[in-house]
């Protein structure tokens, strides 16, 4: 199927789409900056340029129009303002949730973070963005024409991965490369019997496909 990943060239975005495109996938990625085109093809996806942050739902809608899926993995990232913890973190997951229901696109996974919450406390520049990404996943989490999962891994690593990982609703704080992070993604988003959880991720012992399986189940 068509995917849509907004924040093409994250570095988990990018470990992403080599995977999808492995599985033959048609693999698409957002990303503001031109000179970012040659990694993404490199990854085996369409380079799509487009600032999500000035875009409006028409012109995100139609870069979704046909996609089986949208996956949300941009952010603002370190030494980022407040402001644009909001503009991207949440704005942006915002942005890329309506334009997905107005393309018809149903399968909905966005990347958050451990400890987003919304009504999260404190004026650090981590508390603005744990707020950012909690209201995000709220807001997503809402969407009635949308089948959301929301992944909230834990301390991202450059680690080799693993392939083992502990994936639940709680798992409680530590590491997790973000090869793994990739690995999970691709199957909750082949996996829609996922909708509707908030799962976090960190190592564990878990093959990556039984732990996705595990949490549709018990979902």
């Amino acid at each position: 199927m068509r995917i849509v990943i907004a924040g093409g060239h994250g570095q988990i975005a990018l470990r992403l789409e080599r995977l999808l495109a492995a599985r033959e996938h048609e693999v698409a990625g957002i990303i503001r900056k031109p000179e970012q085109a040659d990694d993404l093809r490199d990854a085996g996806a369409e380079a799509v340029v487009l600032d999500l942050e000035s875009a409006s739902v028409d012109e995100v809608a139609a870069v979704l129009e046909g996609a089986g899926a949208a996956v949300f993995a941009a952010g603002a990232g370190p030494g980022s303002t407040t402001e644009r913890k909001d503009t991207v973190d949440r704005g942006a997951a915002v942005l890329f949730a309506d334009a997905a229901e107005r393309a018809g696109v149903r399968r909905y996974v966005i990347v958050s973070s451990m400890g987003a919450d919304p009504d999260h406390r404190g004026d650090d520049v981590f508390d603005h963005y744990l707020r950012a990404k909690g209201a995000a996943d709220a807001y997503v989490m809402g969407r009635q024409g949308l089948d959301t999962t929301v992944l909230r891994p834990g301390m991202l690593t450059n680690d080799a991965g693993t392939g083992v990982v502990n994936l639940a609703p709680s798992t409680g704080r530590g590491p997790v490369p973000r090869d793994d992070v990739a690995a999970t993604l691709v199957e909750l988003v082949e996996t829609p019997a996922t909708a509707g959880l908030t799962l976090e991720l960190i190592s564990g012992t878990v093959p990556v496909t039984e732990a996705v399986k595990n949490a549709a189940s018990s979902g």
